[in-house]
């Protein structure tokens, strides 16, 4: 995804036919869920790729983690919950965390054990 698109209102980063990896709105920043490039990772090396991912993009919006409005969490397995709070939390250390659902999903891929979807408020 490279392409750049502004209206008058709107910016959109990282965007292809399908979707935008980020969308600007009124100085807020939502982004597309983020899933796994490497799927041969457990739940930890999948969740620390995919908040790298998050931290990036969110810089390319001009904003970070520590102005997270919400978050969606797409988990495949239950028993990878508490794995993810523990990476979750050492994740946002120095932050307060955002509003946040978690659901288990059957994700598209199914070796992606976890997707994550975030709003951010523009610094």
């Amino acid at each position: 995804m490279s392409n750049n698109v502004q209206h008058a209102d709107i910016q959109k980063l990282n965007s292809n036919q399908v979707m935008s990896a980020v969308t600007i709105f009124n100085k807020v920043v939502y982004l597309s869920g983020q899933v796994p490039k490497n799927t041969q990772q457990d739940i930890i090396g999948q969740t620390q790729e995919i908040l790298a991912t998050i931290d990036q993009l969110l810089l390319e919006a001009n904003t970070d983690k520590s102005r997270l409005l919400s978050a969606h969490v797409y988990i495949k397995n239950l028993d990878d919950f508490a794995t993810f709070n523990t990476i979750w939390i050492d994740w946002l250390e120095g932050c307060v965390a955002p509003s946040r659902a978690t659901i288990q999903a059957d994700l598209v891929n199914p070796d992606w054990l976890i997707e994550i979807a975030v709003i951010a408020a523009q610094a």
